[in-house]
């Protein structure tokens, strides 16, 4: 068994397509989310995340329908996020055989739901996504993925309240690294890890097993990435991958 989880981050537009953005912007059509999952499900992957993008900020529910098909077809733990604001829709989602529910809008204004699921399905089923984006002065800053712009609120003190309020693991995106393969922010992922004991998920800028390890030297419980597992070549043709399980054992064992 592996010591650190490597997990597919699929992006979903508002019709279900699978899409790939750069600094959460200019998303690209890149297939079917089915079947991407199809092909993961032959690579021995740990888990599986999807991601409606276009949910939160289109003020809809989470897409039942779609999510039942990705958890029928998924034979690794699924978490999905997108659209979740209520204890009601949760519970809809996980009864559909979804292991995790990712949260990010929602949490903004209101932590207090984190609670609220966390008594009804457990910690380690309630993850909170935070986006983290650079000002024009290169500070971080906590970033609304929903209208596309930097908050106000400290984005380690926002982590902090979030793990304080029971989320089992925290996703850390880079999102000026988001699809551009240039590596992850290390940076941010070591001030993140020294803040919480919570499992932290870095996202980001993934573009060789290199980067993968780097991210966990730094301090991340587990590494997700998009580009790195559905392109291929300096073209980025699409080709969904996923390293051998013996290419990452031997990652994790070598000092």
């Amino acid at each position: 068994m592996l010591k650190h989880r490597v997990i597919p981050a699929l992006l979903l537009n508002q019709h279900g397509g699978l899409v790939k953005t750069t600094k959460f912007t200019n998303p690209k059509y890149i297939g079917d989310p089915l079947n991407a999952i199809r092909i993961f499900n032959t690579k021995e992957v740990d888990e599986l995340m999807v991601l409606d993008i276009e949910a939160s900020k289109l003020q809809r529910e989470p897409n039942y329908a779609l999510i039942e098909q990705f958890a029928g077809e998924c034979f690794m733990p699924l978490c999905y996020g997108g659209g979740i604001r209520t204890i009601d829709q949760a519970y809809k989602i996980f009864k559909l055989g979804v292991e995790k529910i990712c949260l990010q809008t929602a949490v903004l204004e209101n932590l207090q739901l984190v609670r609220d699921l966390v008594d009804r399905f457990g910690s380690s089923a309630i993850v909170v996504s935070v986006d983290v984006k650079k000002d024009w002065l290169q500070r971080p800053k906590l970033f609304k993925s929903s209208n596309h712009q930097n908050s106000s609120s400290n984005w380690l003190t926002f982590i902090r309240d979030a793990v304080d309020a029971g989320a089992g693991e925290i996703l850390l995106n880079a999102v000026d690294k988001d699809g551009t393969l240039l590596g992850p922010d290390l940076v941010i992922i070591e001030q993140a890890s020294k803040e919480i004991s919570a499992p932290l998920i870095a996202l980001g800028g993934i573009a060789s097993l290199k980067d993968i390890k780097q991210a966990v030297e730094a301090g991340a419980s587990a590494v997700a990435a998009g580009a790195f597992f559905v392109f291929h070549g300096p073209h980025r043709a699409v080709l969904i991958t996923y390293p051998q399980y013996q290419e990452l054992l031997t990652l994790f064992n070598t000092k």
